[in-house]
């Protein structure tokens, strides 16, 4: 989930002279297909029947201090500051040492997420959830402190609730060594060394074991997608690099070694639409590689201050943006947040620029309304209800034009804005996800 998007404007320009260098058109003397028998092996997004209807499994293989607040917590030394509390997965580990950190994560990997869980998945209506977990995973640098080894057996066994209750997986490799974003929910938060030389290595090794594992014929009835990185920044990284060292050699490594056709998901490192319409795109017939777009609206005060229609206007431009790109598409993270006050979401120790309690650089901040009991949904105004369910109904019927979505996420401990339950719960998210209040806001039909 992405917390520093001005980022992005602020080095778009920087950037500028590198991503607009050309991106070749891969032909079939550059990409051995893989044998025509084989192609029922792969899930055509295509021809699906219904669309993606999914759901993050977020804060669970890879923690997230607004997802699961009381494990940050545990660090306080008083009510009244964030001082002395871990920022991200790296140094909740590093803090606490290997052992202690491992004891502590065995108790919320074991009861965060349990097979229940994915049962009121099913019953909610979604039909496939996507699974981040991080490279520290499978494997680790000399100098990390993560705990490793032990996350996979718990992805297996999700894939396995997955299939016990009629669902679909993404597994989503969602931190990259050096992080590919610098948000906490990469692991690492505040630098983005991803594509350094030892670090794309190690990542080239994790992604080539989750490709060769979870595309063989015990899972691909089950996993439908591998992402190969979660939310590379680029206006940030070279993104030039990106496609070529890392993108493509996991595309080949798939089709022409492994020779299977798992599909991959290839993130759209918030570029804009048609950015990869030549990148991978098979010139006989277009398949095999899904591009994820995730959509926010609450991460620039720009954006916060919008008016409600503004919001439902930029919305259903997020689908009609897809409509002639040339992969498929899906919205691989949305919400139904219409303001940044759930607490750490944008970093631990860092405010909401909805109450102006967010200090830029600068030194700037910003006001808009109150955070006031923002996670007590009685004190929500009968507008604020409304409009949220608004919001949410104009999201799915944009994302649905092309394959699809997924929501993020399925649960928080506290947040209502961000957690799917909840907001079904208490009637902002539809049910059936089908039903709509608000028919016909994009003019799709």
């Amino acid at each position: 989930m992405i917390q520093l998007l001005p980022l992005i404007f602020l080095l778009t320009a920087l950037f500028d002279a590198v991503l607009s260098s050309p991106i070749p058109k891969l032909g079939d003397d550059s990409v051995q297909f893989v044998h025509e028998q084989n192609k029922k092996r792969y899930f055509d997004y295509g021809n699906m029947g219904e669309p993606i209807r999914g759901v993050n499994i977020g804060g669970w293989l890879v923690l997230e201090p607004y997802i699961t607040p009381s494990i940050f917590e545990a660090f306080r030394t008083n009510d009244y500051n964030d001082d002395g509390i871990p920022v991200d997965e790296y140094h909740f580990c590093k803090w606490l040492g290997y052992d202690e950190a491992q004891n502590r994560l065995v108790e919320h990997w074991d009861s965060f997420y349990t097979e229940d869980d994915f049962a009121n998945v099913k019953k909610l209506g979604f039909n496939m959830v996507r699974i981040p977990i991080g490279y520290w995973a499978f494997e680790t640098l000399s100098s990390d402190p993560y705990v490793t080894g032990l996350q996979e057996s718990y992805l297996d066994k999700a894939i396995g609730w997955a299939s016990n209750n009629g669902l679909k997986v993404w597994v989503d490799l969602h931190g990259a060594p050096g992080s590919q974003n610098g948000f906490d929910n990469s692991g690492l938060r505040g630098q983005i060394e991803f594509l350094q030389d030892e670090n794309l290595n190690v990542t080239t090794k994790v992604i080539d074991y989750i490709l060769k594992k979870y595309s063989c014929d015990e899972y691909l009835d089950t996993v439908i997608g591998i992402e190969l990185i979660n939310e590379p920044l680029g206006p940030a990284i070279d993104v030039n690099k990106l496609r070529d060292d890392y993108y493509l050699p996991a595309f080949d490594y798939a089709r022409n070694d492994l020779k299977t056709n798992q599909v991959l998901v290839i993130h759209d490192a918030f570029e804009p639409y048609h950015f990869w319409d030549d990148f991978l795109t098979l010139t006989n017939k277009e398949w095999g590689v899904v591009v994820d777009h995730h959509h926010y609206q609450v991460f620039s005060p720009g954006e916060l201050s919008t008016t409600m229609d503004q919001k439902i206007n930029i919305a259903c431009n997020w689908g009609s943006g897809t409509i002639s790109e040339s992969h498929w598409t899906v919205a691989g993270e949305f919400c139904a947040a219409l303001t940044d006050c759930t607490k750490w979401l944008n970093g631990v120790g860092v405010g909401a620029r909805y109450d102006g309690s967010y200090n830029t650089a600068a030194g700037g901040s910003y006001y808009i309304g109150s955070c006031s009991n923002n996670e007590d949904i009685d004190s929500w105004s009968d507008e604020r209800k409304a409009n949220t369910r608004k919001y949410i109904e104009a999201q799915l019927d944009a994302f649905e034009l092309r394959q699809g979505w997924v929501f993020w996420c399925f649960k928080t401990e506290n947040s209502i804005e961000w957690d799917a339950q909840k907001l079904a719960s208490n009637g902002l998210l539809p049910q059936p996800l089908t039903d709509r209040q608000y028919p016909n806001q994009c003019g799709f039909n």
